[in-house]
């Protein structure tokens, strides 16, 4: 069974609309959708926004569903100047830029007593999602890198600068590495998938309601697909 997390109601409505033999279980404020398309089995839901809430979500999938996977889709802002709004990024690794225990020797972003620094996707994941962009979505580019993440919707300038000087990265958003910090202490794969939906500065406000639409709906495209492949 493959768990698949969005943060907003309008990114999994389309896949649970799309889904046969549905039923509905409820915990933690949030509704998981079980059912089948084309019959491979998943859950669908919407975590919330934020790393407390898609922690708390993909553990739920863990400890009652027992997923295979878990894939999170969803916007991001860009972090890199080739990425354009509406292209798509796939996480290689993620990491929490708000985390700082640099003043008891970790490196910025690493968090305390944790054997790594940021939580490595899944490869065959990563594959067959960039095989399946490069399908349904040709009029677009797929980037696979780092993503990073924290409870902060960036929209400065030199906030995001910051968050590149530190730790490089395609793309930034607040619920991925919670995510996948959750499947490498269970050792599920994962993968993140985030099409994009501003560029992270000054700008970020007025791109963002813009092009929101048509970030999710690349990214139901491409899950559509990936399902299909399994």
């Amino acid at each position: 069974m493959i768990g698949i997390i969005g943060a907003m109601d309008e990114e999994v409505s389309m896949l649970i609309g799309a889904m046969e033999e549905s039923t509905t279980f409820n915990k933690a404020d949030m509704t998981f959708y079980e059912g089948n398309i084309a019959g491979k089995e998943l859950v669908v839901v919407r975590s919330g926004i934020g790393k407390v809430n898609a922690a708390i979500c993909a553990q739920i999938l863990v400890d009652k569903y027992n997923v295979e996977a878990i894939i999170n889709t969803g916007i991001a802002g860009s972090l890199d100047k080739r990425i354009d709004i509406g292209d798509i990024v796939l996480s290689e690794d993620a990491l929490q830029h708000d985390v700082d225990a640099v003043a008891f020797g970790y490196q910025k972003g690493q968090i305390p007593r944790m054997d790594t620094l940021s939580f490595k996707a899944d490869a065959k994941l990563i594959e067959l999602a960039k095989s399946c962009c490069e399908k349904v979505c040709t009029d677009i580019k797929v980037f696979v890198g780092r993503v990073v993440s924290g409870d902060q919707f960036i929209a400065d300038k030199n906030v995001k600068n910051t968050i590149i000087d530190n730790f490089g990265g395609l793309c930034t958003e607040m619920e991925g590495a919670a995510i996948a910090q959750t499947a490498y202490l269970n050792n599920v794969p994962y993968l993140i998938i985030r099409a994009i939906s501003d560029k992270a500065d000054d700008s970020a406000s007025m791109d963002y309601p813009t092009f929101e639409k048509k970030a999710i709906a690349n990214s139901v495209k491409i899950l559509t697909e990936m399902i299909n492949n399994f």
